[in-house]
């Protein structure tokens, strides 16, 4: 459906995966929009690198998860339980995560 722009090519195959993860973890239809990005950190006290993912289940229900370490690190233990998914809905608060 998308295609993903910049980041490392070797890097993909790990968004991917992270991607695979989230929808089978909550899930998600296949037509469902599921964005993952690796980004890079400045902040003191942060990782060097962490994992966000947004999903959508409808068209004004958006859900955030932040994991601190590079996608390639993230495992399925890393993940909420499925019966958690109403504590991740992202309201756009720039505070949170």
């Amino acid at each position: 459906m998308f295609q993903r722009f910049g980041g490392r090519p070797g890097n993909l195959a790990h968004l991917d995966r992270v991607e695979a993860l989230v929808r089978a973890r909550f899930a998600l239809a296949p037509d469902l929009l599921v964005l993952v990005a690796e980004e890079r950190t400045r902040l003191p006290g942060f990782p060097p690198a962490e994992t966000v993912v947004r999903f959508w289940t409808g068209p004004d229900t958006r859900y955030r998860l932040r994991f601190f370490k590079p996608a390639a690190g993230v495992a399925p233990a890393d993940l909420p339980p499925a019966w958690l998914l109403p504590s991740l809905i992202d309201d756009g608060d720039p505070d949170c995560c």
